[in-house]
């Protein structure tokens, strides 16, 4: 069962809509971020005050049946505006449920994330999962 954090509400978006909820498992910490697109087909904001430290262990993008439009993208912004995705996130798939793996992930040291999704399309759903330990 998802729980909101309540530092993990969405806040100061500057596109589209996110929420995000987080989930512990021991050492893992597991970030949702399900987003809705806006007319430009942009979503961003940041993982409000939570802050993050560790190596990706693995992100997931899952379209809903409101399919983003094909070769959509995925960022994930540390405080630095660094995409912690190493650029991994590009050219996501408008039907199918896409993993990355640890090898081709970065870390996160002591810094808030930003999920950004741009090139979805008008109104456009998904959610992205990262997996942090």
């Amino acid at each position: 069962r998802w729980g909101k954090s309540p530092q993990a509400e969405s806040e100061g978006f500057m596109a589209g809509t996110a929420t995000y909820t987080e989930r512990d498992y021991g050492t893992v910490k597991l970030l949702k971020c399900a987003w809705v697109s806006d007319a430009s087909g942009d979503v961003s904001g940041t993982a409000s005050s939570i802050v993050y430290d560790g190596k990706l262990l693995a992100v997931t993008t899952d379209p809903s049946a409101t399919a983003p439009t094909d070769d959509y993208d995925v960022t994930v912004l540390d405080d630095n505006s660094m995409d912690v995705l190493l650029g991994a996130g590009s050219d996501r798939d408008t039907a199918n449920t896409e993993y990355l793996l640890e090898a081709n992930l970065g870390a996160v040291a002591k810094s808030k994330l930003t999920v950004t999704v741009a090139n979805a399309g008008n109104a456009k759903e998904g959610t992205v999962y990262i997996w942090i330990r």
